[in-house]
């Protein structure tokens, strides 16, 4: 396994058990020697689901299979393997998704549309399903309430550490739990969802109030994540609710009764997609660039994201250098509604930059102490309107370089 990054957490949550789920990993043998590389989740009947998926147009099998088993609203089996994408596999790579669906099937008795299915790990390799299927019984015997870490280690690729995150709320005054993990280190660029990030709650909501839910949550949070610029075939968001909380049933996604939950969800998975960045392969530092002042909040968020993808602001972030010109590049290339002559610029809570040109007695030391420590922030008002946005990065060292260029090796 590789060196845990630097910005992982100090410690790991305890995920209390979320009623209506089981959960199990174990090897099958895809592409890693001595590791976990299949997970299992087993959820109660009647549980309600909502996805959110890559965009990309070379959109992965398991991807396409889970946008068209998401019209049922129904899930009762997710499976999960790393090492092997199954994307860019042609009709195989479909043949082999409805395979592993009917096989978790059979297990539990259900339809094979109330399986979803994920994959990660290398894209144009065929998919040895069978290798799957044959796990599933033997993961089935050891399905467990209380094997969160475990499952979230066993979709890790390039991960370094495990990412896991709980909240506890109250729906119309009946507490209810929300347990997550997600994956991703590399190829992180969002577009609807990034990475895998599967979210689980005993609460009792429709399938019609969980998706958008869970589309708002994922745009405040994976949506505003970037590591390298590259987004996934693979990525998937999962929000599955078993109802075993016994709340009162929601009306809508905008029912007041929400309140609590929509805030918690937000936050919960806000929390897993930093965690991505933190483990962002080859990253140092975690960088958080709020802008301000935008034509709009997406107008912002573009600005922001031209910032955290500029391979010449990431590298100045790795080397500790307080090049603001940078920043004042990234800005300019955006597309975005900008006015030159009254952009201002701070790092670290320093002003850098203010109407336009450099804020006059500037003294870079403060600027460059900052630049020293792993929790980097980057300011910017872009002087044109009210739209504002975060997003969250790391910076770019040459250890992404060795990652990547070994990749299959």
């Amino acid at each position: 396994m590789p060196t845990v990054s630097p910005l992982a957490p100090e410690s790991f949550p305890e995920l209390s058990p979320v009623a209506g789920v089981r959960l199990a990993s174990g090897a099958c043998g895809l592409r890693y020697q001595g590791r976990t590389d299949l997970m299992l989740a087993e959820l109660a009947p009647g549980t309600r689901v909502a996805g959110v998926f890559t965009r990309s147009l070379t959109a992965s099998a398991p991807v396409e299979w889970c946008r068209a088993a998401l019209a049922g609203g129904r899930a009762r089996a997710l499976v999960v393997n790393s090492g092997n994408a199954n994307a860019f596999t042609g009709k195989a790579g479909a043949a082999s998704a409805a395979r592993v669906a009917r096989r978790a099937a059979e297990t539990f008795a259900c339809r094979p549309r109330e399986v979803f299915l994920a994959s990660t790990g290398v894209i144009g390799e065929p998919l040895e399903d069978g290798k799957i299927a044959a796990a599933l019984p033997r993961l089935r015997d050891s399905l467990s309430e209380g094997a969160w870490r475990a499952a979230a280690e066993a979709i890790m690729t390039t991960d370094t550490f495990p990412k896991l995150a709980t909240r506890s709320t109250e729906i119309a005054g009946t507490r209810v739990t929300l347990n997550g993990f997600a994956k991703g280190a590399g190829m992180i660029a969002p577009d609807m969802a990034t990475t895998l990030g599967f979210v689980f709650t005993d609460a009792a909501i429709p399938s019609a109030a969980l998706q958008p839910l869970l589309a708002r949550a994922a745009d405040r949070s994976f949506n505003a994540i970037t590591v390298d610029g590259d987004t996934s075939t693979s990525d998937t968001l999962l929000l599955f609710a078993t109802g075993r909380a016994g709340n009162r049933k929601p009306a809508s996604a905008g029912d007041p009764a929400l309140r609590a939950f929509r805030a918690a969800l937000e936050n919960l998975v806000l929390d897993l997609a930093q965690q991505v960045v933190r483990d962002g392969e080859g990253a140092s530092k975690f960088v958080a660039i709020t802008v301000t002042g935008a034509a709009s909040a997406r107008a912002a968020r573009r600005i922001g994201l031209a910032i955290a993808n500029s391979p010449l602001v990431k590298t100045a972030i790795a080397g500790e250098d307080a090049n603001w010109g940078r920043i004042v590049m990234a800005v300019g290339k955006s597309g975005e509604r900008v006015d030159r002559d009254r952009l201002a610029i701070s790092i670290g809570g320093v002003a850098v930059a203010a109407e336009g040109w450099v804020v006059p007695g500037y003294d870079e030391a403060p600027v460059a102490a900052h630049m020293k420590g792993r929790e980097i922030a980057i300011a910017v008002d872009a002087g044109v309107g009210r739209g504002r946005a975060t997003v969250w990065t790391c910076d770019l060292t040459h250890a992404y370089i060795d990652i990547n260029g070994s990749y299959r090796s």
